[in-house]
């Protein structure tokens, strides 16, 4: 089920926090047209959808769903570089924006975690019923690879030809104490301050009253935000009984698509224990590279002219399954 990645680093990037920051200031002034659309859901929420083009126009094209990272967006670098390579590609990109991070908050307290596929599931409906003749796949970065690992076993007649789950906490536990150790409390930080804001905008407009601005503040870790805000919004008794209920890697074993998954030896953001635990599987490709930090993945020789690795090998795995499904 494990592969050795084809993967070599740039010999100006070999560092693992190289990577995982050289995107975002590589890609900073990058930009991508989107269509913006409003989904209605059921419960009286929305999610916010980006597509490349609009569908309509060109029945033909397949359709790639992209779900983000935590706190991520159209604007993340990571996302903004995979829609555009999907668009080059001929496709058509559509990037679910997971509940309050389109830029303006939700309708309700509870937004979106780790294994929260309820909105993938009603969009996936609502792309079958548009576009019911077209070739789709589905991929997931970080926390949107473990949204999309409970998806995968929740529906296994699903629409999509092939998934791809891209550097995915699958362990949450593990993944959660991994990043408040050394540097990568740096990381740990810029998240839990997107987070800590989010929620005060929702404390604000008086959809979360469980705790107050001056108990956020007081919150330093990841693992002590899923304790005192994920979980209760959530319905969780606590974030280790989230991170036991969530977590990917207890449904591998259960996904019937052709999935590549994507992971680094070098990742600060997860915990690479779990490696010797998961499933057999001979639906899932598992491939581990030494390098490449989170959703890094930065090739080539020129500083001036990287290339991104990630986007050409997901890419060309999910050309492989259309072409084959022809």
């Amino acid at each position: 089920m494990i592969t050795n990645s084809s993967f070599k680093p740039a010999w100006w990037l070999s560092n693992c926090h190289l990577q995982t920051m050289a995107g975002k200031i590589l890609r900073r002034k990058q930009t991508i047209t989107v269509i913006n659309e409003t989904v209605e859901l059921p419960d009286g929420d929305f999610v916010d959808l980006a597509w490349t083009e609009n569908p309509e126009h060109t029945p033909e094209k397949p359709i790639v769903y992209v779900l983000h990272g935590l706190e991520g967006s159209i604007d993340s670098h990571y996302a903004k570089g995979m829609m555009a390579a999907i668009k080059n590609k001929g496709w058509i990109g559509l990037l679910m924006h997971f509940r309050g991070c389109s830029g303006r908050p939700n309708r309700q307290g509870p937004s979106y975690h780790s294994g929260d596929t309820w909105d993938v599931h009603y969009c996936t409906e609502y792309l079958k019923q548009r576009f019911d003749q077209r070739p789709l796949a589905i991929l997931g970065f970080s926390l949107g690879g473990n949204v999309l690992a409970n998806y995968l076993s929740e529906d296994v007649d699903n629409p999509y030809r092939c998934a791809a789950i891209l550097c995915a906490p699958l362990h949450l536990a593990s993944c959660s104490e991994r990043i408040s150790h050394g540097f990568s409390k740096v990381y740990q930080k810029y998240l839990v301050d997107m987070l800590k804001e989010s929620t005060k905008e929702k404390i604000k407009l008086g959809l979360i009253t469980h705790i107050n601005n001056n108990e956020l503040d007081n919150i330093i870790s990841l693992s002590d935000f899923d304790e005192q805000v994920t979980a209760p919004i959530n319905g969780f008794e606590s974030a280790q009984d989230y991170y036991d209920k969530a977590s990917g890697i207890n449904i591998l074993d259960k996904i019937c698509q052709p999935t590549l998954v994507i992971h680094a030896l070098d990742d600060p953001f997860l915990c690479h224990d779990y490696l010797t635990r998961l499933p057999s599987n001979n639906n899932i490709s598992f491939e581990v590279s030494n390098r490449g930090g989170h959703v890094g993945f930065i090739s080539g020789n020129n500083p001036f002219k990287p290339k991104y690795w990630l986007e050409h090998r997901v890419l060309d795995y999910i050309a492989q399954h259309f072409k084959a499904a022809k």
